[in-house]
């Protein structure tokens, strides 16, 4: 397993370095953001968001557009507010600085053994009445047209279709998507799914509303079920541009 470590102080790094290698890891190091951003594909990245070059949050925002690559932050940063942020952005898990090597190597293990999984589900293509999501190369395809969407916009489409047809509760759509369990995201969910639906054309119906409850991707006539629908109010609402 190849980890990218960036870490701008010596010391620090030097310690992980040998850590990480003691138990097995490949770890290359990038001193700043962007040394980073030019580094060669990793399994996993140990990002510090304290670095000399640019703001580390920013870094990880970039890391997870471009790639679905596990990112652990590791920082001093260790407030409640700073811990948001970094989750929000796009990190995976977050340390805070002073911690062992025993517990960084769990989180990595931990992260790592997700990963796997969520490649093992996404390396297909879900096809249903014209709308393709090809999952391994996020792309979505309606009537052989390809639609592009924003990151946000296909990571939830790319949910219900993992889903089989079951409905996904709206908190953990929120949770998956955004990373954050704050109850205002709720309206931004809606505002994001009408967006998707949009974009979809006539397959945008596939993307019905469960009301009181959440969303899911219909396969077939009985994915609808009881207290689905194709839309509701929320089809009507104004789109707006995936964060």
């Amino acid at each position: 397993m190849r980890i990218l470590l960036v870490e701008d102080d010596n010391r620090v790094a030097d310690a992980l370095m040998g850590a990480l290698r003691r138990h097995g890891y490949e770890v290359r190091r990038a001193e700043n953001a962007a040394d980073a951003l030019a580094a060669p594909a990793a399994d996993l990245v140990l990002l510090d968001l304290g670095l000399p070059d640019r703001d580390g949050i920013e870094v990880c925002r970039e890391l997870r557009a471009r790639s679905g690559v596990p990112v652990i932050a590791v920082t001093a940063r260790g407030d409640e507010p700073d811990r948001v942020r970094g989750l929000r952005s796009g990190a995976d898990d977050y340390v805070v600085k002073p911690f062992g090597a025993a517990e960084l190597l769990a989180r990595i293990e931990a992260v790592l053994r997700r990963s796997v999984r969520q490649r093992a589900h996404e390396d297909r293509l879900v096809a249903v009445d014209g709308l393709e999501v090809d999952l391994g190369r996020r792309t979505v395809v309606v009537d052989g047209r390809s639609v592009t969407l924003a990151r946000k916009e296909f990571e939830i489409l790319a949910l219900l279709a993992r889903a089989g047809g079951a409905a996904v509760p709206r908190d953990r759509i929120v949770v998956e998507v955004w990373q954050t369990t704050y109850d205002g995201m709720s309206r931004t969910l809606d505002v994001h799914v009408a967006t998707l639906r949009g974009k979809l054309g006539r397959a945008g119906a596939l993307v019905q509303t469960v009301r009181g409850y959440g969303y899911r991707l219909s396969l077939g006539t009985a994915a609808g079920g009881p207290g689905a629908d194709g839309g509701g109010a929320e089809a009507g609402r104004p789109a707006a541009a995936g964060e």
